[in-house]
């Protein structure tokens, strides 16, 4: 049985909040995010009665990341990154302060990856995916995708924001245990945050 404009309007509707979050992490800046999901979704509803049912997240996923791919392959002024995430800059809890500063470093630390890099790392601690999946949405090879991890997360330990974050030896986790702040993951986890 076919999709009908109905079925892509409520799925549309479920998915935007998690696409967005993806697209922000993928592109740092949460308008570039809306954009790059509504791109996405004009795209994956044109072709929308052509998608198997079994395979819409994986084609929507793929779609995300490649319309991302395309528009920084395509950008031709530099955008500065918001320092805040924007939805959570008028909530307030516990640790507010060091929650937005945790996050403001997240992203200025995400910002320094490739665009490649990017995703990989969003695709597998956000997104909660296998190395498998991820080659398959990024269309490479398992082994690229671990390349991609590798480096993306030497990269995030390196970053000086991240590294000021950092347990010291001795006082918390071993070096090279893969946690990457405001995660809540080590290398190989697949925990959400």
């Amino acid at each position: 049985m076919p999709y009908t404009n109905d079925d892509f309007a409520e799925y549309a509707a479920a998915a935007w909040p998690r696409l967005v979050r993806a697209a922000h992490l993928l592109t740092g800046d949460f308008h570039e995010a809306e954009d790059l999901v509504q791109t996405t979704l004009v795209k994956v509803c044109a072709r929308w009665r052509r998608i198997p049912r079994e395979e819409v997240e994986f084609y929507v996923r793929r779609a995300l990341i490649n319309n991302n791919l395309s528009r920084v392959r395509k950008r031709r002024v530099i955008h500065l990154l918001t320092p805040l995430m924007p939805e959570r800059v008028h909530g307030r809890h516990a640790g507010h302060a060091e929650h937005i500063e945790e996050r403001a470093a997240l992203a200025q630390a995400l910002a320094a990856l490739s665009a490649r890099q990017r995703a990989v790392v969003v695709l597998r601690y956000w997104e909660d995916l296998n190395e498998q999946e991820i080659a398959e949405v990024l269309n490479c090879s398992v082994g690229t995708v671990k390349t991609h991890a590798r480096r993306a997360l030497e990269t995030l330990r390196a970053h000086p924001v991240i590294a000021r974050r950092l347990p010291v030896s001795g006082a918390g986790a071993a070096p090279g245990t893969g946690a990457v702040p405001g995660t809540g993951a080590g290398t190989g986890t697949g925990a959400r945050p």
